[in-house]
């Protein structure tokens, strides 16, 4: 038995100090970011490296400012987000709706090819999407990059999952019974009862939303219409880089995310676990 205890402690000792050591090398890149944000690039390139933060924060602030249209690029950020969010939340929700109470011929097939959307990398669509959005006159709008993105196919299946484990089809039959039209049954009864599956898209959808680089830089062509990834990247030259002011730039830019991932960390993961199991 001792041994079988002391195997067991040992055991889990090891799983303990992998998860600290994983936890560390995740956390590690961030912290330093952060570091490296109040630093000039002399003391970031010198031996050894700053490993606290430092005083020249608004220095690298100040060259941001200077160098490229900083909160500009940042609005335009925030906005890519917030309309990719809002129409994807409605239209996903929607479509979910639709595959997950009614019965229609090619229902199984038409979800199948939602799905196998999935397994073509969007590094492959680049190029059609951009002939798309050439042909029909949308470069260098903003619409062209948040209206494609409406009702994307993980977000189609995961509202499609969670309506099917939490909402019973005798609750929409009432509902029907009771005079409400189909979308009334939408509106008033299904979306207050997804509302955790909702903010688990939105999250996702959110923060997927901030960091695209790919599409922005094909599609966009000007500096006031590109988000602020993007225009970071302008300040990386082939001799002089400002690392200490891009370290800046990532930091601000990070930090909403980091917060709103904190704050709702636990409905994430709630929403995502929640329709996994049908019942």
């Amino acid at each position: 038995m001792a041994r079988v205890s002391l195997g067991g402690w040992l055991l889990r000792l090891g799983g303990y100090a992998l998860l600290v050591l994983g936890g560390v090398l995740t956390i590690a890149p961030f912290y330093f970011m952060f570091v490296f944000a109040t630093h000039q690039r002399s003391e970031i390139f010198g031996f050894p490296p700053p490993i606290w933060f430092g005083e020249h924060f608004l220095t690298n602030y100040q060259i941001l400012i200077e160098k490229i249209p900083f909160w500009r690029a940042y609005w335009n950020n925030f906005y890519l987000a917030l309309m990719t969010t809002i129409t994807s939340l409605f239209f996903c929700s929607l479509a979910g709706f639709g595959f997950a109470m009614y019965q229609f011929r090619w229902r199984e097939q038409l979800f199948a090819v939602v799905m196998a959307t999935l397994l073509i990398p969007a590094i492959l669509n680049l190029i059609p999407f951009y002939l798309l959005i050439y042909q029909i006159g949308w470069i260098n709008t903003p619409k062209a990059l948040w209206v494609p993105a409406m009702a994307g196919a993980l977000g189609i299946f995961l509202m499609r999952q969670y309506i099917i484990s939490a909402i019973p089809k005798e609750l929409v039959d009432a509902a029907r019974i009771d005079g409400c039209s189909e979308f009334q049954i939408y509106w008033r009864i299904v979306l207050p009862l997804i509302r955790p599956a909702l903010g688990t898209l939105g999250l996702i959808t959110f923060i997927g939303s901030w960091n695209r680089f790919a599409d922005v830089n094909v599609i966009m062509r000007t500096q006031e219409t590109k988000t602020l990834p993007v225009v970071l990247r302008t300040l990386q030259g082939a001799t002089d880089v400002e690392w200490g002011a891009i370290m800046a730039g990532t930091a601000l830019l990070v930090a909403p995310l980091l917060l709103v991932f904190a704050l709702a960390a636990r409905q994430l993961m709630e929403g995502l676990t929640s329709g996994a199991v049908k019942s």
